[in-house]
């Protein structure tokens, strides 16, 4: 296991352009409850963007861009994509440690009007052989809501520092030309980012080296 010879904190906004749905569990749900509920903070039942729905969608979109073939198991994929979010197969762990995302402009949904934070869709499937229609419930956290962005980079190496940065920087880009969450090919799940900022809290970097990564984060 390398060294760590400094963290940096990566912080940002993402902001939601149309609903989004991460589901939680709804086995234990009640009467009338709706059928697709989405994960929220139990203390303050605000929705949450979970760290690790945004990890697995960044490494996935990564691995079908980067990637020179088609990988079928985690350790085959690029060796910066398996630096970045670690490979249990080489037991090499994750560079990136990303946090749960938190609702941060709350107020500012409610003084424009929002009366509840997240909302129901009702939408039908179609059974093909019967004509019947299924109509179920989807909870969604509404568009406009922002998350606090949270990561943590870990330093080992400094000649690996651009090549990382770039394909962090990739990995938010092609996000925003995706979708996060469920029924992205619905219209679900449109993001875009803001407000971007590395620093070190851990060790010591130059100042070519985090001017270099602030200006590659301003980019997107």
């Amino acid at each position: 296991m390398k060294r760590i010879k400094a963290k940096v904190r990566i912080t940002g906004t993402l902001r939601l352009q149309t609903g989004l749905h991460i589901g939680s569990s709804s086995a234990f749900a009640a009467i009338g409850a709706t059928d697709s509920p989405i994960i929220k903070d139990p203390l303050t039942n605000l929705p949450i963007i979970p760290g690790s729905s945004l990890k697995g969608k960044m490494r996935s979109l990564l691995a079908r861009t980067k990637n020179e073939k088609v990988a079928n198991q985690p350790d085959e994929d690029h060796e910066t994509i398996r630096r970045l979010f670690g490979d249990a197969y080489d037991h090499k762990q994750a560079a990136l440690i990303f946090n749960d995302l938190f609702l941060i402009n709350e107020q500012e949904l409610m003084d424009r009007g929002a009366e509840l934070l997240t909302e129901v869709k009702f939408e039908n499937t179609i059974d093909r052989r019967t004509a019947g229609a299924k109509p179920r419930q989807i909870e969604r956290a509404i568009a406009g809501s922002e998350f606090g962005i949270d990561l943590i980079y870990n330093v080992s190496d400094l000649i690996e520092l651009d090549d990382d940065f770039s394909f962090i920087l990739d990995g938010f880009k092609l996000l925003t030309l995706d979708y996060l969450g469920g029924s992205g090919t619905r219209g679900y799940g449109r993001v875009e980012f803001s407000d971007f900022q590395a620093e070190v809290v851990i060790g010591e970097l130059g100042v070519e080296a985090l001017q270099m990564m602030n200006d590659k984060l301003s980019t997107i």
